[in-house]
């Protein structure tokens, strides 16, 4: 998971690992001259326009990752969504909720609690202040009629990992009956700390499995990233089947890269597309990739072929 700090008040904040990822992803286009504003509204309107949809099967709920598709505001991305046949957006604050419910997008992953990606529920320091703005933004999802509220770990910073997990559930138990009262599901991110986030504690599936057990909520689930978790352990098909119900979101994107989750990379979504759907599970499923194409018509089919793959 990534995303862009689109509030100045810090509702959405974002890391250096992502910071650079984001300036890395706008820069390239930029840089070459490639994408005018101009080129990039005309490439949205004309996928908006299309009156080809993918037939899609209906089996798989999908959605996309905000963050990846930062050079289309909220209302093109969400007339691009619409065109491929979709119908949510992950990663997404309460500032652009209104524009969701214009056309009918759901918010299926909500952020802007955190406090940023590395300072979270495993460290006590950072309790009082995590506890004060998940209580707030619990009650802004409910009365927005989502469900899903992100959160994270945050860095071990020396400590081991059994205290993580003893401190997380200190601090995850004081906000949990609001969220079980208002029908919201915190939904703790996996990452890999090989590549992308090093230090993170809920860097691989059993540390988060641990967690959900001790905390015993059907409001508290874990967003299992196949991309982190593909890089931190492998194994990604037996790990869905056998721990399905501690897995409440799916994120997805190409490996090695971060790409594209085509035939250019290691994995095989449809089969693992088929392995979620066969746990029965009805939750969402979030291309999170990184397009590579210059042109932000390519990048729209990047994502229709994306769609596509996972729609088993």
């Amino acid at each position: 998971m990534s995303y862009k700090n689109n509030n100045p008040d810090h509702s959405e904040p974002v890391s250096d690992s992502r910071r650079q990822l984001i300036k890395h992803f706008a820069a390239g286009a930029a840089g070459m001259g490639l994408l005018s504003q101009a080129s990039v509204t005309n490439a949205a309107e004309k996928a908006s326009s299309s009156k080809t949809k993918l037939p899609l099967k209906g089996n798989v709920h999908h959605s996309l990752a905000r963050w990846t598709y930062q050079d289309l505001s909220v209302e093109e991305l969400c007339k691009v969504v619409k065109s491929i046949g979709f119908s949510a957006i992950d990663l997404i604050g309460p500032d652009d909720w209104p524009t969701l419910k214009k056309y009918g997008i759901h918010s299926s992953m909500c952020n802007g609690a955190e406090l940023n990606l590395t300072d979270g529920w495993g460290d006590t320091q950072f309790h009082e202040a995590l506890i004060e703005r998940y209580h707030r933004h619990i009650d802004l999802v409910a009365d927005a009629g989502y469900t899903n509220l992100i959160c994270f770990s945050g860095n071990k910073r020396g400590m081991d990992p059994e205290l993580g997990l003893q401190n997380a559930v200190k601090g995850l138990k004081q906000i949990l009956p609001h969220a079980e009262q208002r029908g919201v599901v915190l939904q703790m991110e996996l990452f890999n700390s090989k590549v992308n986030h090093p230090d993170y504690f809920a860097d691989n599936s059993a540390w988060g499995i641990e967690l959900c057990k001790r905390l015993g909520s059907d409001n508290f689930k874990l967003l299992y990233d196949i991309y982190h978790m593909q890089i931190s352990e492998g194994d990604i098909i037996r790990t869905i089947t056998d721990n399905h119900q501690y897995f409440g979101h799916y994120h997805t994107a190409g490996v090695p890269g971060r790409n594209e989750i085509d035939d250019t990379q290691e994995l095989y979504y449809p089969a693992i597309a088929k392995a979620i759907l066969a746990t029965g599970f009805k939750g969402y499923l979030a291309q999170e990739f990184i397009p590579t194409p210059t042109d932000m018509a390519d990048k729209i089919e990047s994502l229709r072929n994306a769609v596509h793959i996972c729609d088993v």
